[in-house]
C-alpha cells in the first residue's frame, strides 16, 4: 500500500485530524474515462482518477456533464480550485492534490471545458468566454463561496480572466509558472481547417509529448516520461478533443496581459527556476505588473512544479492560506 504523505512540518496537526490519508488502492475507474486509463502506472494518477467525476453544469442552453474531482471535506476556510495548463487535465494535480486535501483544505480540481474528461459530444463553442462562463456556472451550482483560484501555465491566464470578470468568485490567486503575456494564439487563428486539424492531431502525437516532457521537467527517466505522457494525452483520445481545441485555436485563445494590473485578489506567484518554457524574467515582470502579490521560487524545478514538486507547491499554498487565516484572526481578536 503506498500513501502520499505530507511531512509534519506541511500539515497543521487541526486539520490533519480530519482528514484520511490519501491511500493508493485498487483501480476502480469511472466508466467514461477511455479504457486506455488502465495503463498508466503512476499509482497517484490511478488514485486521482478513481474520484473523476462528472456534474451537470447549466451553461448557454444545455446542460454539460463536466468533469471534476470533489473534496472530501468542508472546510472553514475558503475552498481551494485547481485548474490546469493548456491541454491537460485535472490529473496533473496527482501528486499536489493528496497534500492540500491532507492538509485540510476543502480542495477541488476543475477541468477547464475543451479539455479534461466532460461530456463534449453536442460540443459548445470552447473560446475564451466561454470557459470562463462554464467555470463560472460550476462555482455558482456548486462551491457558492469565494475561493483560492490555483492557475499553472495557461491555467494563470484562465484564472486571471476569470478574477477580472468575477471578483465576487474569487478571494485570492495562486498563479504558477504563469503563461500570461502570450498575444492569443496569433497566426495559428488564420490556419485553414484541414491544417488546424493536422496540426492539432499532431499536438497529441507520442514524440511531441515526449519533447514537451523533456522541456518541462528535469532530467525526467525515459520510463517516467513515457507514463506521464500517457497520463497528460488521455483527454485526447475522445472523439471530441480535436475539434474542442481547433475551436480554441480558430477563436484566437487568450489574451490577459491588459487585465493584469486590473486583478484586485492578493496573488502569490511561484516559479520553476529552471523554466525552460517561460523565461524567470516573466516572473518578475508579473510580480511588478500585479497590485498585490508576492513571488516564490522553487530550486531545481522546471515548468511544472506541482507535478516535480509537490511538496514545495504544496507547503507555499498552505502558507498562503494560512497567512489570510492569521490575518482575519488578528482581526477578530482586535474587535
Amino acid at each position: 500500500m503506498l500513501t502520499l504523505t505530507a511531512s509534519p512540518a506541511l500539515v497543521p496537526t487541526k486539520r490533519r485530524a480530519h482528514v484520511k490519508l490519501f491511500t493508493v488502492q485498487g483501480s476502480n475507474f469511472p466508466s467514461f474515462l477511455p479504457k486506455e486509463v488502465e495503463n498508466i502506472r503512476d499509482p497517484f494518477a490511478r488514485r486521482l482518477a478513481t474520484r473523476i467525476e462528472r456534474l451537470p453544469v447549466g451553461f448557454a442552453d444545455r446542460s454539460i456533464m463536466s468533469s471534476c474531482v470533489k473534496p472530501l471535506i468542508q472546510s472553514e476556510e475558503s475552498p481551494v480550485v485547481l485548474l490546469h495548463g493548456f491541454d491537460s487535465s485535472c490529473l496533473e494535480w496527482r501528486y499536489t492534490f493528496p497534500l492540500l486535501e491532507e492538509a485540510g483544505l476543502e480542495t477541488w480540481a476543475v477541468d477547464v471545458l475543451g479539455w479534461g474528461f466532460s461530456d463534449l459530444e453536442r460540443l459548445p463553442s470552447c473560446d475564451v468566454a466561454s470557459k470562463r462562463d462554464h467555470l463560472y456556472q460550476l462555482w455558482k451550482s456548486y462551491i457558492r463561496r469565494p475561493i483560492i483560484l490555483i492557475g499553472p501555465s495557461l491555467g494563470a491566464a484562465v484564472a486571471i480572466d476569470f478574477a477580472v470578470n468575477h471578483p465576487e468568485a474569487v478571494e485570492k490567486l495562486v498563479l504558477i509558472d504563469a503563461s500570461v503575456y502570450a498575444e492569443d494564439t496569433g497566426n495559428l487563428a488564420k490556419l485553414p481547417r484541414a491544417i488546424a486539424y493536422a496540426g492539432v492531431y499532431l499536438l497529441k502525437s507520442t514524440p511531441l509529448r515526449l519533447y514537451a516532457n523533456l522541456l518541462a521537467f528535469n532530467s525526467l527517466p525515459l520510463n517516467t516520461s513515457i507514463d506521464w505522457m500517457n497520463v497528460g494525452r488521455l483527454h485526447c483520445l475522445y472523439p471530441w478533443w480535436e475539434d474542442a481545441t481547433v475551436n480554441f485555436m480558430n477563436t484566437g485563445g487568450y489574451n490577459v496581459s491588459a487585465q493584469i494590473k486590473k486583478v484586485k485578489q492578493k496573488t502569490l506567484i511561484i516559479w520553476g527556476e529552471d523554466d525552460q518554457i517561460i523565461s524567470n524574467k516573466l516572473a518578475v515582470r508579473l510580480h511588478c505588473e500585479l497590485p498585490d502579490a508576492v513571488i516564490r521560487q522553487i530550486p531545481d524545478c522546471g515548468h511544472l512544479p506541482h507535478v516535480e514538486k509537490p511538496n514545495s507547491v504544496a507547503k507555499l499554498i498552505l502558507d498562503f492560506v494560512g497567512e489570510v487565516s492569521n490575518k482575519e484572526a488578528q482581526s477578530v481578536s482586535q474587535v
